[in-house]
């Protein structure tokens, strides 16, 4: 049997007072890049805090969320096995933090640096050629919020490969990108699998999903609609049945898009 990256067994989440999961299970192996996809309100994000521990489920008998194995972490340890990327965390950078800010502060698990934190040469150095291989130097005295979408989600992506994890987190990754900027992020995902790297990407969008991606989480509703290998998945009937209308499903280039059916 394959490793497994998450196992979720009858797991009830909220947020606020809003119950997301009731009872959900479902497992991902290790070293398969999977998307979950699902329309908005299924609870994909609240699925990715649930893997990065930023969410908590409630604690019951036979109920359990595992990670590699494991269902205690420190997030700084857990942080040099899985990178999150996602607009939701770049919104959060309100006041004035500097690109090599932003990304040190991955070293320390902290929305960019507070003067409490001691930073060392040795973490900037590496900080910067990480900002070097992802062609933004330019953005290290630029405040995040100077920043344009995509710039701010290179500096994010950046921030979560400091320590240089197996896997990727990504919520949403093109989210508030424009074209361009989304087919850059999109070939930087691809990079980085062909480099070793797993993904597992949470979306709405079909056209999100790369080509390296074998597998598919479909949520709906709060609940695991369906999974499995992407080819068996993302065909008409199934993708039609979890948006609740008529589509279409072409595939191109290993990319996949969907349009409105009559």
């Amino acid at each position: 049997m394959a490793e497994r990256l998450v196992e979720i067994e009858n797991a009830t989440v909220y947020r606020g007072d809003t119950r997301v999961f009731d009872g959900l299970s479902l497992s991902i192996d290790s070293g398969v890049s999977t998307a979950v996809l699902g329309p908005n309100g299924a609870g994909k994000t609240t699925l990715l805090q649930l893997i990065a521990h930023e969410q908590h489920p409630v604690v019951l008998p036979e109920s359990f969320v595992r990670v590699l194995g494991r269902s205690s972490w420190n997030v700084l340890e857990l942080r040099s096995e899985l990178g999150l990327i996602s607009h939701e965390l770049s919104i959060t950078y309100l006041r004035e933090v500097s690109g090599l800010d932003a990304v040190v502060s991955g070293f320390h698990s902290s929305i960019g640096l507070w003067e409490h934190q001691d930073v060392n040469r040795e973490q900037i150095d590496a900080a910067r050629e990480i900002m070097r291989r992802l062609g933004i130097s330019r953005l290290e005295q630029r405040s995040m919020r100077a920043m344009s979408a995509g710039e701010q989600r290179r500096c994010l992506l950046g921030r979560a490969l400091v320590h240089h994890p197996h896997t990727l987190l990504f919520d949403e990754p093109t989210n508030s990108l424009d074209v361009k900027s989304a087919f850059e992020m999109l070939a930087e995902m691809r990079g980085l699998s062909r480099g070793g790297k797993t993904l597992v990407i949470v979306t709405h969008h079909v056209h999100e999903i790369p080509p390296e991606v074998s597998a598919v989480v479909l949520l709906k509703q709060g609940r695991v609609f369906a999974s499995g290998p992407k080819r068996e998945l993302l065909r008409n009937d199934t993708v039609s049945a979890l948006f609740d209308t008529p589509l279409e499903v072409i595939e191109h280039g290993g990319f996949y898009q969907v349009y409105p059916r009559s």
